[in-house]
């Protein structure tokens, strides 16, 4: 088959090897100027780092280098990535600079794809699209009244992926906005060179320091299946249902433990941040790590929260750039950063298209968040947040490989479609609607890398499996798996006669 890829980070990069492993023939789209995606240069903002240790943050046979810090910064995950598609040769079929601005399909279920880069616009045939740009694709920024006049004043509005370079925050008085991870990376990076530093949180969610009590790493709590065990799933099985069940009481303790020890070592009252509601809500939509120095700098006060608002609007006033906020404070702004999340969006695809591919809320209804069922040879990878993005993304490539090659077995249309929006409505009240169109499964990685591979017939060893409720899980476990699963779906495309391939 020749098969077009959008995107060339994580998801797009592994979903091209295995792709190119097992036959096929690949193009990558990649409108940035290097791979990466969300890791790309252009979106390194000051102080982003990985949210995982490297030794759970990598691709199942290519292990980070061992001079990587525990926690890389953003700079050595694109290096790593980049290392990566010129160790396994997919350079030269990755498309730089060059962006998808249409994708149309057929009578005959084949792809048109016209792109624009270095050498002008281009369209191209293909049998198959996998779509990997990633639910962190484009920047959402707030509307806010007065920001063309603040604007127009030398005032600095803009995502925080945007803002990079740390020097435009020197001597300004800084304001970001939203309390996730990048919002807490800017401002802990920035403060130390800012005149003053606001973060407005409209809600401070509970964090997780990267080692508890400043000795036991937070893998061993949130990066085993132990961890993902302790918020209830869509369906519980084998231990989960005694947690869950008999063994509630003791799952509530160990969570209530947790939130005992995380409010004293932050200090959380003292410092006026400590969330509402229980810690058990840190899994609602997402899990953030603490910043480093991030809560020290709001104890000495360099940093200054303010909870429970939002901007209401920019102004100039007696020449001087100001934010007013929700609950009627002036506080002083030259620059504001908004940490405010991503959109999720396929604007190459025409009306109809994103019509069969959404539901009437505007969620991805996506089977596995891969198969866009009843869409012939179209797939998604990588619409899915995971606390093991690296894996996730290579297992959902392997899945997709699989599909291409008639090596699955998969449920009809219609029970697809309903265990689809049985996930969807599930995913939304879990996550009080913050579930990212549908495409958010944190913290449940683990349960849906194993229904991948339950679908691959490749279900995980019953002793690896045992060894992931007690201890992190290792993406290295997985490289057999991987090596086994390309194997057969390798012969399964050399199975297809010539003339049916071509067709």
């Amino acid at each position: 088959m020749r098969i077009a890829i959008v995107g060339a980070g994580f998801a797009g990069l592994t979903t091209a090897r295995t792709l190119t492993e097992t036959g096929h023939d690949v193009t990558v789209y990649e409108k940035a100027p290097d791979v990466g995606g969300v890791w790309s240069r252009t979106r390194l903002y000051p102080g982003v780092s990985t949210q995982n240790g490297k030794d759970t943050y990598h691709l199942s046979d290519f292990p980070m280098p061992s001079s990587y810090p525990e926690w890389p910064s953003g700079q050595q995950v694109q290096a790593y990535l980049e290392s990566f598609a010129r160790s396994f040769g997919l350079m030269p079929m990755i498309r730089l600079n060059t962006e998808v601005t249409a994708a149309r399909q057929d009578a005959a279920g084949r792809w048109r794809v016209t792109a624009t880069g270095p050498e002008g616009e281009t369209i191209e045939g293909y049998d198959w699209l996998v779509i990997c740009n990633g639910i962190f694709s484009a920047p959402a920024v707030p509307e806010i009244a007065g920001a063309e006049a603040f604007r127009a004043a030398g005032g600095i509005l803009c995502h925080s992926s945007e803002f990079l370079d740390r020097d435009m925050a020197r001597g300004k008085h800084l304001v970001v906005v939203g309390y996730g991870k990048s919002s807490c990376d800017v401002a802990a990076a920035l403060a130390p060179i800012a005149a003053q530093t606001t973060v407005v949180a409209r809600e401070l969610i509970w964090k997780m320091p990267k080692r508890l009590g400043g000795v036991l790493n937070y893998k061993y709590l949130f990066l085993t299946r132990m961890g993902e065990g302790l918020f209830p799933w869509i369906d519980l099985r084998g231990f989960e249902r005694f947690l869950h069940g008999p063994g509630r009481p003791v799952r509530n303790a160990m969570l209530g433990a947790v939130q005992a020890l995380i409010t004293a070592q932050l200090k959380l009252k003292r410092r006026g941040v400590l969330p509402k509601g229980s810690f058990e809500r840190i899994a609602r939509s997402t899990v953030s790590l603490v910043t480093d120095d991030f809560f020290e700098q709001v104890g000495t006060g360099r940093i200054g929260i303010a909870r429970d608002a939002r901007i209401d609007r920019l102004a100039v006033e007696d020449g001087a750039r100001v934010a007013w906020l929700t609950d009627g404070r002036r506080i002083p702004a030259d620059v504001v950063i908004c940490g405010t999340g991503w959109r999720q969006e396929v604007p190459f695809l025409d009306a109809a298209t994103q019509a069969r591919i959404m539901d009437g809320r505007g969620n991805f209804r996506l089977f596995r968040c891969i198969l866009p069922t009843g869409v012939p040879n179209l797939a998604f990878n990588g619409y899915n947040s995971s606390f093991f993005s690296p894996l996730s993304a290579e297992i959902g490539g392997l899945w997709v490989a699989a599909l291409i090659a008639g090596d699955l077995k998969l449920p009809s249309e219609a029970e697809q479609r309903a265990a689809t929006d049985r996930r969807l409505a599930w995913m939304e009240a879990r996550t009080e609607g913050k579930h990212a169109r549908g495409t958010n499964i944190i913290p449940f990685s683990m349960h849906q890398i194993d229904e991948l591979l339950a679908d691959l017939r490749m279900p995980v060893p019953a002793m690896q499996r045992f060894m992931e409720w007690q201890l992190p899980v290792r993406p290295g476990a997985y490289a057999p798996i991987a090596r086994a699963l390309k194997r057969r779906i390798g012969r399964a495309v050399s199975d297809v006669p010539v003339a049916a391939a071509a067709e």
